[in-house]
């Protein structure tokens, strides 16, 4: 059966500066050591959110107007670097529900799709238009609306957005998780492995 479709996403947003964030940066590598992604969350963006002495920093995350937001607004090549799945699980569990930015890395685009997590493409020059209207008033509710590719903000900024293909349509049809679709097809894999030879 399918999972739950993902027509739309709406928060209030936080904007990260800077080009190029890897996955290291978003969840560092000492954190990975967990069996489950749970309890990942906290330590989404740790070694910019905290200095050495665990002191809070003047990231944005850290900002109380931005407390609670839920949609990530970033530059080009958001999620580049190292592979790993802890990276887009620990936006999850922070609490994002989609991402906006220039462009992403294509393996971390893939698992935030299988997260349920829409990551769209904007302009710079809208990037900037959506960082000025959350910054100016961070109670702007954003909605990145997957049916029509489009990001509005509650401010009434409409811009126009990409993302895949095969992404949206995933997401749209609620066919967004693999191991959901392996488990829906079971009885075809056990069908074909039947007519295999070497199985």
């Amino acid at each position: 059966m399918a999972l739950e479709p993902v027509p739309s996403v709406a928060g209030r947003a936080v904007f990260i500066p800077g080009a190029d964030i890897d996955t290291d940066r978003i969840i560092p590598a000492r954190f990975m050591k967990c069996v489950t992604f749970d309890g990942l969350g906290e330590f989404a963006f740790y070694d910019v959110r905290f200095d050495e002495h665990g002191v809070k920093t003047q990231h944005p995350l850290n900002d109380p107007r931005f407390a609670g937001a839920s949609i990530l607004v970033a530059g080009v090549n958001f999620g580049c670097g190292s592979s790993r799945e802890h990276a887009p699980q620990s936006l999850r569990k922070y609490g994002f529900s989609g991402v906006i930015a220039e462009s992403f890395a294509e393996i971390f685009y893939g698992n935030s799709t299988t997260l349920a997590m829409p990551c769209v493409m904007a302009s710079a020059a809208d990037i900037v238009a959506i960082r000025d209207a959350v910054e100016a008033d961070p109670t702007t509710v954003v909605t990145i609306d997957v049916q029509a590719l489009k990001v509005r903000t509650s401010g009434g900024l409409e811009i126009s957005v990409t993302m895949p293909d095969s992404a949206r349509e995933s997401l749209l049809s609620g066919r967004w998780d693999p191991i959901q679709e392996l488990l829906d097809n079971e009885t075809s894999i056990e069908s074909k492995a039947r007519e295999l030879h070497y199985v």
